[in-house]
């Protein structure tokens, strides 16, 4: 059989099965019609459901936009960040970056259940993920994106994974690209994507260190603003109040935008792993003062680098599976 027959009854064969191509990503890469034909409303009962939490409870955005992040750090982009432990299962939750921090895990169960209900065991929890963290960035005022979609769902989590590869609020610079680095990610998206800490908050025991004992000789992170410190001291004692809440950018903490940069150019970046992008590295100091400068250079990369971060060894083809519960994998 020549090769040209060979297709052609492949198309034959398809011209039955409408859907023929849709449970294959093209090569093993993700696009942005992958569920144009199988759940054609996917997006939009994404957009409506997290609209609502939104509503309710503004923070939502960035916590959900977070959680992608994590996820996608850790095994790559596989919603391994959404099982629980169970049998031989050991849930990513536990780990020191997302214990008592990680959160949103209800509103995509429920997201998940709307999907379940238009498209039954179509659309996998790690693209749902990905959709909701530009969903996010766009309710807060942030830029849009197109979703490259076509991931699978792990079967596994790692742990070990999750303590290892997700960079810390107090990781020195050099820590924190080489953690980018490993992903396939370089210094112009980790500025980018660290831009995202431009809605959130984050808990007093996540910068402590900077208000009281920055290098373990007691003394404070003097690359912090004298002024800020003391007004974050007030509600972040030396001990206890661990989980007290502040604004990640405290002078528009609900709107996506660059004052995120301003704020770190202002020396009143919260975290550590915010502030020694100005205090540690040239490159990254540059494109701080571009991003505070100029918030259209920032809506134009902050898309480019997720992206890029939303194609982090993705499992595509038959490589993983579908959930029907985004908690626990298909028994």
């Amino acid at each position: 059989m020549s090769q040209l027959t060979a297709f052609l009854l492949v198309l034959s064969l398809c011209a039955f099965a409408p859907l023929c191509f849709s449970s294959k990503t093209k090569g093993g890469k993700l696009y942005p019609q992958f569920y144009d034909h199988s759940c054609p409303k996917a997006q939009e009962i994404v957009r409506s459901v997290l609209a609502k939490a939104v509503a309710k409870e503004t923070r939502m955005a960035a916590s959900i936009l977070r959680l992608h992040f994590h996820d996608c750090f850790v095994q790559g982009c596989d919603a391994s960040l959404l099982l629980d432990s169970s049998g031989s299962i050991v849930s990513e939750k536990g780990s020191v970056p997302n214990k008592n921090s990680a959160r949103g895990f209800d509103v995509l169960d429920e997201i998940k259940s709307a999907l379940e209900k238009e498209c039954p065991r179509t659309v996998s929890c790690a693209d749902l993920l990905a959709i909701a963290a530009k969903e996010s960035t766009v309710l807060r005022g942030g830029p849009s994106w197109e979703v490259l979609l076509g991931r699978r769902d792990s079967r596994t989590a790692s742990l070990s994974g999750s303590n290892n590869n997700i960079p810390a609020p107090n990781n020195t610079f050099p820590t924190i690209l080489t953690k980018f680095k490993r992903q396939g990610l370089d210094i112009v998206d980790l500025v980018a994507l660290l831009g995202s800490h431009t809605i959130g908050n984050a808990r007093c025991t996540s910068f402590r260190q900077r208000l009281y004992n920055q290098s373990g000789n007691g003394q404070p992170d003097y690359t912090l603003d004298q002024s800020y410190a003391a007004q974050l001291k007030t509600r972040c004692p030396k001990s206890g109040g661990d989980q007290n809440l502040f604004f990640l950018d405290y002078v528009s903490p609900t709107k996506f935008d660059n004052n995120y940069y301003k704020n770190i150019l202002a020396s009143k970046g919260l975290l550590n792993s915010d502030q020694v992008l100005l205090t540690k590295n040239e490159g990254s100091r540059e494109l701080v003062k571009q991003y505070a400068e100029n918030s259209q250079l920032f809506f134009e990369q902050f898309p480019k680098s997720i992206v890029k971060m939303g194609n982090i060894s993705p499992l595509t083809g038959s490589r993983g599976e579908i959930r029907t519960n985004c908690r626990k994998i298909n028994s």
